[in-house]
């Protein structure tokens, strides 16, 4: 682990949470697939976080693990450094990291150089492997090697392709969101420039017999006539 002092009070308490997070099952099948994937004579670590920390925090094997999922010649880490020095192993990670991204995994599925460097959050590092594990799976394009239940495909878009003639048709289509004149007469309507048409209801000497009145109004020119 890299040098670094030890946590007190809330910071010792927030450490211990993420280290909670650690899954020691998943650790197993990370350092399988890891090994199975890169096909070349990696040793396998003792079990344990800071021996898996240890196994990966100088950046070798993550650089191996992403050049083994481009077919040959197209690896994006061309040349990898078995290097004692920090700065070298921080740097190979961020690599690792970035090359990553440009694979499909997302920025927020991505730790940080610290988390593994430093075993702040091997969660994290846990977190980035399955993530590059279910894009390798998803792609299906013969450079993934291992079971492929051992991580779940991703979603993928279905994307829907339409004719000129589909297009030019779903124009002249009114949607619902514009209104619908459906069951509209022009009964009862009135016409424009029309003056307003006022029923009323008569009552008759008789019960139960009603009158309908039809009252047009007089014109507001219209002089009144002299009394």
């Amino acid at each position: 682990m890299a040098n670094r002092g030890p946590s007190y009070g809330l910071s010792r308490e927030v450490q211990e949470k993420i280290e909670q997070k650690y899954d020691a099952d998943l650790e197993n099948k990370l350092v399988d697939w890891v090994i199975l994937q890169c096909a070349e004579d990696i040793e396998h670590p003792p079990p344990g976080r800071a021996h898996f920390q240890k196994w990966l925090m100088d950046g070798t094997v993550l650089c191996k693990l992403i050049n083994s999922l481009y077919p040959p010649g197209q690896e994006p880490i061309p040349k990898i450094s078995e290097s004692k020095m920090a700065f070298k192993q921080m740097e190979q990670i961020s690599q690792f990291l970035k090359a990553a991204e440009i694979y499909g995994v997302r920025t927020t599925d991505i730790f940080q150089t610290v988390d593994l460097w430093e075993g702040k959050d091997m969660a994290a590092v846990q977190r980035t492997l399955m993530a590059l594990g279910s894009v390798a799976v998803t792609k299906d394009d013969g450079c993934y090697r291992g079971e492929p239940s051992w991580f779940h495909r991703k979603a993928q878009q279905n994307r829907r392709g339409f004719s000129e003639e589909q297009l030019r048709q779903g124009q002249n289509v009114i949607g619902l969101q514009m209104g619908s004149n459906k069951g509209a007469s022009q009964a009862g309507m009135t016409g424009y420039g029309m003056p307003r048409q006022i029923i009323k209801l008569k009552k008759a000497s008789t019960p139960g017999d009603h009158q309908l009145l039809l009252l047009f109004p007089t014109s507001r020119n219209k002089k009144k006539k002299k009394k």
